[in-house]
Formats: C-alpha cells, sequence, structure tokens
C-alpha cells in the first residue's frame, strides 16, 4: 500500500464516529427472557459510565444515543455535563411509542384521536430533551400496523402518519432532523406503517430536507440486497444513519456483523465510495442491539471493532482497478478486486491506527485489563437496574 493510500484510510478510521446505544448496556434480551447481569447500570449517568469506557478502548465511539421514556431524567443539563465530563456527547433521542398499553391498535396512527395526540405529545417532547441535551437527531420507529386484513383502512392510517410526522417537522431547530426508521414486520404482521424504505423515503421526501431515512440492518427479508438501498439513499442524499446489528432469521438484534461480515464489508463498500463517511454526508454509525447473554460492554466493543474492520476493508478496495474492470466488462476482475480487499487481515493496520491515537492495540484486552467489569460489579450493589423487562 502506497505511503499516501495508507495515510488516507488511517485519517478516514480515525475521524470515523461509531455511536452506541445506552439501551444495550443495561438489561435487554428477546421476547421471552431478560437474564439478568450483575453490574448493569441502574440509571441514565451509570449507562454513560459504561459508554465512556468503550470509547476510553476504542476511541470512536464519543456518541450515546438515549432512549425516552427509558432515559428520562429530571436534568437534561445535568445529564449533557456528565457526558461531557466523561468525553462523550449525547447522540440520537429515540422516541418509545410502542410500550404503552394505549398504543396496543398503534400510536401516530391510531384511529383513537386521543391516542394518537399522546403519542405526537410525546414526539414534541423528545425534541424538547433534544433542545436540552444538544441532540440533532429524532430518531422515530414505529411499531404501528394492522395483524388482520379490515382491521383497519391502509390509507388512512397513511395519512395519520403523515399529519403527525409534519407536526413534529415543523417543531424541528434549523440544525435537527428527523431519522425515519422501517420495518418489514412484527409487532404487526399485516401491515406495518412503516414496513420498507421506500415508504420512510417517500414520507421523508414529502416532509423536506431535515427528515432522512435510518437502515436498520436487521429490518429487512432474506435475501434483501441492503447495500443497493443505501446507494440510492446515498445519491438521493436522504440516508441519515444505521442502526448496525445482525439477524440470523428475523430481527434478532445481535452485535453487528456477526451474522454476515461479509454483508457490513458491502453496505460500507458503498458509503465509502460514496462520500458516506464525510462530515458532510450527514451519515450517523449507530449501534441498535441487544445484549442478553453476552456481556454488555465487551458486546459493544467487539460491534465497535466489527464495524470498524468492514469500514478498513471497505477503503482497500482499489478504486482505480475497480472502475477499469467495471469499464471493460471484466466481471470476474471487478469482483476479485472487492474479493481482495475482503480478504484482507485489516487487524494489524487498525492496531498501528490505534497505537498512533495513543491506544491500546486490542480494544477488548485494554478494557479487560482496566479492571472496569470487577467495579461495577461490586459498586452497583441495590437499585433497580436499566432494562425494558420480558
Amino acid at each position: 500500500m502506497a505511503d499516501r493510500a495508507a495515510a488516507a484510510i488511517k485519517a478516514a478510521l480515525t475521524s470515523q464516529v461509531i455511536e452506541t446505544p445506552s439501551w444495550g448496556y443495561g438489561n435487554s434480551g428477546t421476547r421471552f427472557k431478560v437474564f439478568a447481569q450483575a453490574g448493569v447500570p441502574r440509571d441514565p449517568f451509570e449507562k454513560l459510565a459504561d459508554a465512556a469506557q468503550v470509547h476510553a478502548v476504542t476511541g470512536v465511539a464519543p456518541k450515546v444515543s438515549l432512549h425516552i421514556p427509558w432515559d428520562r431524567v429530571d436534568d437534561y443539563g445535568k445529564l449533557t455535563a456528565f457526558a461531557h465530563d466523561h468525553g462523550l456527547q449525547i447522540g440520537a433521542i429515540n422516541a418509545n411509542v410502542f410500550q404503552d398499553d394505549d398504543y396496543k391498535l398503534g400510536s401516530v396512527t391510531n384511529p383513537d384521536p386521543r391516542v394518537r395526540r399522546k403519542a405526537v405529545e410525546h414526539l414534541l417532547e423528545c425534541v424538547d430533551i433534544m433542545d436540552a441535551t444538544g441532540s440533532r437527531d429524532l430518531k422515530l420507529w414505529f411499531s404501528d400496523g394492522t395483524n388482520y386484513p379490515g382491521q383497519d383502512d391502509i390509507t388512512g392510517r397513511q395519512q395519520r402518519l403523515a399529519d403527525a410526522l409534519s407536526e413534529v417537522y415543523e417543531r424541528l431547530g434549523d440544525d435537527q432532523r428527523i431519522l425515519l426508521e422501517y420495518k418489514l414486520f412484527e409487532p404487526a404482521f399485516y401491515t406495518m406503517d412503516v414496513p420498507d424504505w421506500g415508504t420512510a423515503y417517500a414520507h421523508c421526501l414529502r416532509l423536506g430536507p431535515k427528515a432522512t431515512v435510518v437502515v436498520d440492518t436487521g429490518h429487512h427479508a432474506p435475501g434483501t440486497n441492503i447495500e443497493f438501498i443505501v446507494a440510492f439513499l446515498l445519491r438521493e442524499g436522504k440516508l441519515g444513519g444505521f442502526d448496525f446489528n445482525s439477524r440470523f432469521y428475523a430481527d434478532d438484534d445481535l452485535m453487528a456483523g456477526a451474522a454476515d461480515p461479509f454483508q457490513l464489508f458491502r453496505i460500507l463498500r458503498e458509503v465509502t465510495a460514496n462520500n458516506g463517511l464525510a462530515p458532510e454526508s450527514g451519515v450517523a454509525f449507530m449501534l441498535d442491539q441487544c445484549h442478553n447473554i453476552e456481556e454488555k460492554i465487551p458486546a459493544v466493543i467487539r460491534s465497535v471493532m466489527n464495524v470498524q474492520e468492514a469500514t478498513a476493508k471497505a477503503l482497500l478496495v482499489d478504486g482505480e482497478a475497480l472502475a477499469a474492470a467495471q469499464a471493460s466488462g471484466d466481471v470476474l476482475g471487478a469482483n476479485a478486486v472487492l474479493m481482495d480487499a475482503f480478504a484482507t487481515d485489516v487487524r494489524p493496520l487498525l492496531a498501528e491506527v490505534r497505537a498512533e491515537a495513543g491506544l491500546a492495540p486490542d480494544p477488548l484486552a485494554a478494557y479487560r485489563a482496566s479492571g472496569w467489569a470487577s467495579k461495577i460489579v461490586a459498586e452497583r450493589v441495590g437499585g433497580e437496574q436499566a432494562g425494558w423487562g420480558a
């Protein structure tokens, strides 16, 4: 690798920001059981303290997503100051309109106007929290949908969704935006009101430039070409970010890159090839994962490392050789360029990047040596552990 190319790749890897989820540090798991672990955070401040450990050993995880009401506090200024004191920033604010009994038939698309109003007021509360914390992103995922044909009017529900999004959009500040997430199915099984990227894109296009699509890598049908979706949204300037996780069957929320590292590489190839790493692109690299049987903090660290490795491999693609093969119709040659990059062991490169940044070459080993795990088990006794339960 030429020195100039190596320096550019290292600079890109050093400047990458991977946002970790507050709920990834708490007790979470499957729909059937959550296995509690010793030392789990009991409040948002302890979640941030754990997130700071991830950033300390990786150097690329300074942002933390919050989930409301899971992370509701009396004083968001105090929470924000605590984050800053620990070298962190508040990332996306995630609304929760799926865990209240009122939302059984939907939240913003519910046929009952009282329930719709309640849901919208919560979304507006989340914008207030953005104001208080300096967050720029309001991440919206709706569990809204129907289980049976005829249960509700499909077109009517789309209009209710559009009305709610429009009201929230108008409340946003100049530097704030909506990240609209989609999901193919679950919890609704006949129709989801935002089931795919096309639906999310159409609503964001109607809303305006402060509305973008977020791609959760676990929210697609088997065999879906996610990198095509990413390339299209990047081209249109409508890719707001990712929720990185893995799934083997349905939406498992496993560690990013665990199920299909090649898919993660292909996705990040489209990102790196289309200027998606640049700050001006606005693409947020967020994790959205639940850690049930594995240790929380090491699982988040491993996920950050997996995203870094996929990014490094994507940056190693020889763009000139690829373009030449594509232009000449050399199908196998073009594929070989990608496969050569994917087959490269980038761990030594990332170890160099970390060493040059004053970090240990192995983030997981550095965390194990820090003593943080035993410290929190000893100190976090009593109180109620954070988690959404099952």
